[in-house]
C-alpha cells in the first residue's frame, strides 16, 4: 500500500470522535495525534493524546490537521493559526461569517504555503455543492434548503439555558406541505413559520412553572417567535431512552424552468442517523484532498467549490472513469 496520509485531530468532542471512527474506514489515512485543552490523559482512544499547545512540536510529522472546534468562538482562533502551522480542514458553519473567515485563514495559510479547506460538512459543504450545481443548470429558478428532522444543537442549548428547564432537546422539522408544494412545480414563496416547525422535549425543574417556560420558548426571539413550536414535557428517563440519539439531515430543492416552459426540479437530500459522524466523514473526505493538493503545490484558503470531486477519492482518476463515469 502506499504511505499513509498522516492526520492529527484538533478537539475530541462528538466531532472528533466521529473523526476517529471515519478514518478507520480510510485505509489510505492514519491517525498520528489527537489534540486538546483538556487533560491529555483523560482522552478515551487508542491514539495518543497531547495537549493542543504541544501540536508546533509536530511540524513535518503530521500532513493535514482536521480541526474539530466549534465555529462560535474555536475556530476563529484556531483556524489562522493552525493554517501558520499545517495543511488544515475544518466545518466553520456560521453562513454569514463564512467570506471574513475565508479571508483571514487565506492570509495566514498564504503566508505559510499550507492549503486550508473551510467550511465542509453537509451545510455548508455538501448542500452548498448542490445549490451551486443547481442554480448554474437552472438559472431560471428558485432554490429551496429545509434542514431536518433533526437536533438542533444551537437551538437545544438555547432551550436549556430557559429558567426552570434542567434539560431538553429541540429538534428541527421541515413542513411536509411545504416540501410538497415544491416538488410539485409550483415555485411558492413560503414564510420562515411555513418552512419549518420545531418540537422542544424539556425536563423541567421540580416545582417549575411549565406553561412559563414553554411560553418563554415559543417566544424566544432569533430561535422559536417566527416559528410554530411544539413544547412536551417528559421526565429525565425518557429523554435519555428516546432523545440521545443526534440524527439530522434535509434536502436542497431547486424548480425551475427551461425551454418553452418545461419545469425541472433538482434534488439532494440526506438522512442521517449521527449529524457528528457523518460531518466527520466528509471532514476525512476533504483531508484526502487537501493532502493532494498540497502535493501539488497549491496554497491559502479553499472551499467546496474549488475542489475537484475526484481528488476527494483514494481512487486513481482512471480507476474512477472506469468505474463511476
Amino acid at each position: 500500500m502506499a504511505e499513509q496520509i498522516r492526520i492529527g485531530i484538533v478537539g475530541y468532542g462528538n466531532l472528533g470522535r466521529g473523526v476517529e471512527l471515519a478514518i478507520k474506514q480510510s485505509p489510505d489515512l492514519r491517525l498520528d495525534a489527537i489534540f486538546t485543552r483538556r487533560n491529555p490523559d483523560s482522552i478515551p482512544s487508542e491514539t495518543k493524546a497531547y495537549s493542543i499547545e504541544d501540536a508546533e512540536k509536530f511540524i513535518g510529522d503530521i500532513d493535514v490537521m482536521i480541526l474539530c472546534g466549534g465555529s462560535a468562538t474555536d475556530l476563529p482562533e484556531q483556524g489562522p493559526a493552525f493554517a501558520r502551522l499545517f495543511h488544515t480542514v475544518d466545518s466553520f458553519d456560521t453562513h454569514a461569517r463564512i467570506p471574513e473567515y475565508f479571508e483571514q485563514v487565506d492570509a495566514a495559510a498564504k503566508a505559510s504555503g499550507k492549503i486550508s479547506v473551510i467550511s465542509t460538512g453537509w451545510d455548508p459543504g455538501l448542500f452548498s455543492l448542490s445549490r451551486l450545481l443547481a442554480e448554474a443548470i437552472l438559472p431560471e429558478g428558485k432554490e429551496y434548503t429545509f434542514w431536518g428532522k433533526g437536533v438542533s444543537q444551537g437551538h437545544s442549548d438555547a432551550i436549556r439555558r430557559v429558567n426552570g428547564v434542567k434539560n431538553g432537546v429541540q429538534y428541527t422539522i421541515p413542513v411536509e406541505e411545504a416540501v410538497n408544494r415544491v416538488r410539485s412545480g409550483e415555485n411558492p414563496e413560503l414564510t420562515t413559520r411555513e418552512k419549518h416547525l420545531r418540537e422542544c422535549y424539556i425536563v423541567a425543574e421540580e416545582g417549575a412553572n411549565q406553561e412559563a417556560i414553554a411560553d418563554e420558548i415559543r417566544n424566544m426571539p432569533n430561535y422559536f417567535a417566527d416559528y410554530d413550536t411544539v413544547v412536551h414535557f417528559v421526565d429525565e428517563a425518557t429523554l435519555k431512552a428516546e432523545h440521545s440519539a443526534m440524527p439530522h439531515g434535509g434536502t436542497v430543492l431547486r424548480s425551475g424552468k427551461t425551454g418553452a416552459n418545461s419545469t425541472q426540479i433538482i434534488e439532494f437530500g440526506l438522512t442521517l442517523d449521527s449529524n457528528p459522524e457523518f460531518t466527520a466523514s466528509v471532514l476525512v473526505a476533504y483531508a484526502r484532498a487537501a493532502y493532494k493538493l498540497a502535493q501539488e503545490g497549491g496554497a491559502g484558503a479553499k472551499t467546496v467549490f474549488d475542489i475537484p470531486f475526484g481528488l476527494l477519492s483514494p481512487k486513481s482518476a482512471a480507476q474512477l472513469r472506469k468505474e463511476l463515469l
